[in-house]
């Protein structure tokens, strides 16, 4: 399966942005930390994992490689 960091590299050339305008989405200063992310060398916290999944509309395991399927979960009321 894919790693967060392939995931996360992928979603965002499907969306059609870049590194930059990833780090100004998360309120990162500079590209470093989504450059890190993409690379597999820094973690996420759960926090930016939820941000990033709800930016991406896919579901948590799928961005961090634990699925294949990327639909979100349902929404229950």
């Amino acid at each position: 399966m894919a790693t967060l960091g392939e995931r996360l590299k992928l979603l965002r050339e499907q969306k059609g942005i870049t590194q930059r305008e990833l780090s100004e989405f998360m309120g990162y200063k500079t590209t470093r930390p989504v450059q890190y992310f993409e690379a597999n060398e820094r973690p996420l916290d759960h926090h930016a994992l939820i941000k990033l999944a709800d930016f991406f509309n896919v579901s948590l395991d799928y961005l961090v490689g634990r699925s294949n399927d990327p639909s979100p979960p349902t929404k229950e009321i």
